[in-house]
């Protein structure tokens, strides 16, 4: 035994080979379950693709109202995950128990809220993106089934980051296969309307959402509840208590890392009205090229995760040098990865296109966007890495504040400009987004050596 940096006891540091394999098994599963994701989003998206364009701009439209309440919600589990890989490190167990118990009660209060709110303002939320009539219609009916599921939505996400603060991914994996396959199945059967099944067009693909988010929120609660004592809690009705306190600790932590993602999305409000001046085919092509381009962003995502818990857990029992290592490790990996997508981005942009749809001037312009993405993919996925370490050390103010700077500094004003001033194509909009992307990797390694994080007392 031997005294780390804050004068504790603490075990011998596990080698390079101990080290890589703990991330391993954190890292595949949430590797597969990143790749599970993409290829049901591009499965679900090829099957609306096939409908029609006006569909595949529907369904646009909707998500980026849709994807600003998943942000909210997972940027709020993500301070649950810090907090559960604190106190998991420092095996402060039921204060780790207790945690978990006042996120999901919050979160399930919140989203209902938030159900009701976009249920019943959907057509004004929608109108933000000025769509014609025909759009409105269509967009406005797929997103009011789907608000029905924001609760389920809350519940899995609560879930997942319960258990990827304690370094177990698995679930978190299966739950999502689970969804996944509810989700596809579902999708098929009501999007085409197959055997006694009506076909609902792109409503079908609403209901399919639904019922997988249902599905994946009560296997992950009776999970959740069988592996770490909360089904004693809930027996007691101890599980109902709501601890103000104790839930503002946890939002103060996960509202930045909320706002991170809400400043992407609110950028993207503004992008996609832009893009949508060029017209619904160049739409649906950007559309399609940001669901293919997840064959990079989805399974590198996971390093960024393993970056919070580990740092978070390493921090926890005070062991700083160990810190270190794990992020070093971390990013290694995270690199090799990218590097064999980015392959795939540059080598085969139009084939990945084709596999979503049918339509020659949609491919032509999502290979173009496949392109420009895959040469700042490096970047971009260097920057989830050090952005997950600083949320493992508590510091999720710094890549909330990256966020901001890059995505309002430079890609919204010179999209803007680009866009009604020079009235430049959707391939000038296309490059600012590279821009910005190289830009957030540059100023997020400087504040990261900035900062010490690993001498950090926020949990103190």
């Amino acid at each position: 035994m031997k005294k780390n940096n804050s004068g504790a006891l603490q075990s011998d540091i596990p080698t390079i080979g101990e080290i890589n394999r703990k991330i391993a098994i954190m890292i595949l599963p949430i590797t597969v379950e990143g790749i599970l994701e993409m290829i049901s989003g591009i499965i679900s998206m090829g099957m609306v693709g096939r409908i029609s364009v006006m569909a595949v701009s529907a369904l646009g439209i909707s998500m980026q109202i849709t994807q600003i309440i998943w942000a909210l919600l997972r940027g709020l589990s993500m301070g649950e995950t810090v907090y559960v890989a604190h106190y998991f490190g420092a095996g402060r167990k039921q204060e780790m128990i207790y945690v978990m118990q006042q996120t999901i009660i919050s979160v399930i209060i919140l989203s209902v809220i938030l159900s009701i709110f976009t249920f019943f303002g959907a057509e004004h939320l929608l109108a933000i993106f000025n769509p014609r009539q025909e759009l409105l219609i269509e967009a406005v009916s797929y997103i009011k089934i789907v608000s029905f599921g924001f609760p389920f939505l809350a519940i899995m996400l609560a879930v997942a980051g319960a258990f990827q603060g304690m370094s177990n991914s698995k679930i978190p994996m299966m739950i999502a296969l689970c969804l996944d396959i509810i989700n596809i199945a579902a999708a098929y059967l009501l999007i085409f309307g197959k055997g006694v099944f009506p076909s609902m067009g792109i409503r079908g693909a609403a209901v399919a959402i639904l019922l997988s988010e249902f599905a994946a929120a009560l296997i992950g609660l009776a999970l959740l509840f069988r592996k770490n004592g909360l089904l004693y809690e809930f027996r007691n009705r101890r599980f109902f208590c709501v601890d103000i306190r104790q839930i503002v600790k946890i939002y103060r932590i996960g509202i930045q890392s909320a706002m991170e993602t809400i400043f992407w999305l609110l950028a993207g409000i503004v992008m996609t009205r832009c893009i949508m001046t060029f017209g619904e085919t160049t739409f649906a092509a950007h559309q399609l090229g940001v669901q293919a381009e997840s064959i990079s962003y989805m399974p590198a995502s996971g390093f960024g995760i393993a970056a919070t818990a580990f740092i978070g857990q390493a921090l926890g029992a005070g062991n700083r040098n160990l810190s270190r290592r794990y992020l070093h490790q971390i990013m290694k990996g995270a690199m090799m990865v990218t590097a064999v997508s980015v392959a795939v981005l540059l080598l085969f942009p139009k084939g990945m296109m084709q596999l979503l749809t049918n339509n020659s001037e949609v491919i032509r312009l999502g290979t173009i966007y496949l392109i420009l993405t895959g040469l700042v993919q490096l970047q971009q996925n260097a920057a989830g890495v050090l952005g997950g370490a600083m949320r493992g050390a508590g510091y999720t103010r710094t890549p909330m504040i990256v966020a901001g700077i890059g995505l309002w500094g430079i890609r919204v004003p010179l999209t803007l400009i680009f866009t009604y001033v020079f009235e430049l194509s959707i391939v000038s909009i296309w490059i600012t987004m590279s821009i910005d992307l190289t830009f957030r990797f540059f100023l997020c390694l400087i504040l990261f050596k900035k900062y010490n994080i690993y001498q950090s007392r926020i949990f103190q």
